[in-house]
């Protein structure tokens, strides 16, 4: 298959959705820095280079991450829409959002895990908006009905608006033993969304083995998305929790990042810390703040995590992109 390069297409702004009761003090969290490995087979294939994921265009001629972006600001101001990307990729940023208006962006100096790039959006942003609610997105996610979609992340940041002591992680329903995902066991209801239950979280497995996620679905255990809604004072007292040095260091320099020697101390902070992983070090530790709000009925929600999710998850939904027509055999035995 000839080399596919990811195209600027400007997408025509859409009309913003209005939500019943929403708040304007939601901002998104765009996490576009991971090199996306997994996936990497099929990102090659469509686009002829190493690019990471969202870069590519795997359906349409946008990429994850302006999907993502885009999906966003259905609800969400385009200058509160928060990416979190890295220096290296600066080149495929830049193609991005030639030409068309720029979400703020957050540059690391490297890869230092999910949970990394988490605290470093949360603290710059309780700097400039103390008050805010933050709701964090991965950009390798397929999601079918996007207003819908939309429409339940800002009533549960409603939810958090009128109950800031809560994190509200949104699960979706299993329908496997997929030993990828992160598996949350619900308690209680702690508030309702849309006459539907927030739930207490009881326990949080990262990526099990495929036997204990078999268990885990026998019991009624529930899929983590990564889509985390928290006031942001909540997260960052959190995160000064269970990581107080880190935290410590990311509040000390947060103010500055903007200025011309916040790359130089961003660096240092970066070189002298391990990589922390976001659902590790913030989800199974299980906090008593930590909820759960089930996806609505009718959404279609997928992670794109390897190119045989994709595959699978495309042909479910009956749509079927150019690629998908021609795929090769080094690619077809994943379907």
């Amino acid at each position: 298959m000839p080399s596919v390069r990811a195209r600027i297409q400007p997408k025509p702004p859409a009309k913003m959705l209005t939500v019943e009761g929403e708040t304007s003090r939601l901002w998104g969290v765009v996490l576009a820095g991971g090199e996306g490995v997994r996936l990497r087979r099929l990102t090659r294939y469509l686009c002829g280079d190493e690019r990471p994921k969202q870069y590519a265009c795997l359906l349409g001629a946008r990429s994850m991450l302006r999907q993502t972006v885009d999906r966003l600001t259905l609800v969400i101001p385009l200058e509160r829409t928060v990416v979190v990307g890295r220096r290296s990729h600066q080149d495929y940023l830049g193609e991005e959002f030639l030409g068309i208006p720029r979400p703020p962006l957050l540059l690391q100096p490297e890869d230092r895990g999910t949970g990394m790039a988490v605290l470093l959006a949360a603290h710059w942003i309780a700097k400039r908006d103390p008050d805010a609610i933050l709701g964090l997105f991965p950009t390798d996610h397929f999601v079918r009905e996007e207003p819908a979609f939309m429409s339940h992340v800002m009533r549960v940041a409603t939810f958090v608006d009128r109950h800031p002591e809560r994190l509200v992680l949104v699960a979706a329903t299993p329908t496997g033993p997929e030993p990828q995902y992160g598996w949350i066991e619900t308690g209680g209801p702690v508030g309702w969304v849309a006459g539907e239950p927030v739930l207490q979280v009881r326990s949080f497995h990262e990526k099990p083995d495929r036997a204990l996620a078999r268990v885990f679905m026998q019991r009624g255990y529930v899929w983590n998305t990564l889509i985390l809604l928290a006031a942001v004072a909540t997260l960052v007292d959190t995160g000064r929790r269970l990581l107080p040095e880190l935290s410590d260091r990311l509040a000390a320099i947060a103010g500055d990042l903007d200025e011309d020697d916040g790359e130089q101390a961003l660096t240092q902070v970066y070189a002298s810390v391990p990589a922390v992983n976001f659902s590790r070090a913030f989800l199974e530790p299980c906090p008593p703040c930590l909820t759960a709000a089930h996806l609505p009925a009718g959404v279609t929600w997928v992670d794109w995590g390897t190119p045989g999710r994709v595959v699978r998850s495309l042909r479910s939904a009956g749509i079927t992109p150019h690629w998908l027509l021609g795929l090769d055999g080094g690619l077809a035995g994943l379907a």
